[in-house]
């Protein structure tokens, strides 16, 4: 544990990944390294790590921690969407393990100064990479009012996101929405007093959420990736996803599902003959969450979801 991120289902994670000496494993979610450290200490002697963010920090700081000894280690600056790619770079067909955990980092939350939190007033960012194009701000800034309506709705399941979208493209023709301070106090202002207060959280988050969701195509990269995710694995090799809200955790369960059972065929029909076999089994049908302890030791930790398959 450090002050950079505290992991979410650190044991959990780990132990579906059925770890050992000499395997080789992706981390395709460096952040703070706290799965990578573990899956190190695991797969030694004799192990790979290869080791993925889009963040530039978690790569300097994966530089900083992660040990050497007894292992081959790749870190690499990309997306874990373009895992396929980097392998082939590295001339490694497959791999035993893979580990993804799709939510922000501690560090990303309080020191990145991008402007995820809306308890800070800085710069309305959002990019997980800096390399990519677009910021939140210039999606405040150049998207209509009920395309902004569509994407509170859509992404953070926002009750009040037309009336929303309707304050901030007003208040945007008199005061450009710049910052996260500025966001959060314009989304507070729109949603009504009373619901505001019936609410255990931010009036703001479930906005936040949207544009960091729409800025790095988090859903769109998910999807993608599960589609050939497993292809990449050997058999017997194992896949690990932590999700943190609901809609990236639907993506997970329905791929996750239909790697299992792919047949296509009606119910009706007395058996199959589309052709198409399981190419997985699920370790958990039902998701696993995090315990009780954890919850109160990480408060972060208390929406994580961890669904995990083995390939056939």
């Amino acid at each position: 544990m450090s002050g950079y991120h505290i992991t979410a289902m650190l044991d959990e994670a780990v132990e579906m990944l059925a770890l050992r000496p000499g395997r080789i494993i992706v981390d395709g979610t460096l952040g703070g390294c706290g799965h990578a450290r573990q899956i190190c200490r695991r797969i030694a002697p004799g192990g790979t790590l290869i080791g993925i963010d889009q963040d530039r920090d978690a790569i300097d700081r994966a530089r900083r921690v992660l040990p050497v000894d007894d292992l081959k280690i790749h870190i690499v600056h990309g997306n874990f969407v373009d895992l396929p790619l980097f392998l082939s770079q590295l001339d490694i067909a497959a791999v035993d393990g893979i580990l993804i955990d799709i939510g922000l980092s501690q560090h990303q939350i309080e020191a990145s100064g991008r402007g995820f939190s809306f308890n800070r007033d800085e710069p309305l960012d959002m990019r997980m990479d800096i390399r990519s194009s677009v910021t939140a701000a210039e999606l405040v800034a150049s998207m209509g009012e009920r395309e902004l309506a569509t994407l509170f709705s859509r992404y953070g399941e926002e009750r009040w996101a037309m009336r929303i979208a309707r304050h901030l493209v007003a208040r945007r023709k008199t005061q450009p929405v710049k910052t996260s301070g500025q966001l959060a106090r314009l989304v507070a202002e729109a949603v009504p007093a009373g619901a505001a207060r019936s609410q255990k959280i931010h009036p703001a988050t479930r906005v936040f959420m949207a544009l960091r969701i729409a800025v790095n195509r988090e859903l769109e990269v998910l999807d993608r990736f599960l589609e050939t995710a497993v292809d990449l694995l050997n058999p017997g090799g194992r896949m690990c996803v932590l999700a943190f809200h609901s809609l990236e955790d639907r993506i997970v369960k329905q791929r996750f599902r239909a790697l299992e059972n792919p047949c296509t065929c009606p119910p009706s029909f007395p058996r199959c003959v589309c052709g198409l076999t399981p190419t997985v089994r699920r370790l958990n049908r039902k998701v696993l969450r995090p315990t009780d302890d954890e919850v109160r030791n990480n408060p972060m930790a208390r929406s994580t979801r961890l669904r995990a398959v083995e390939r056939l």
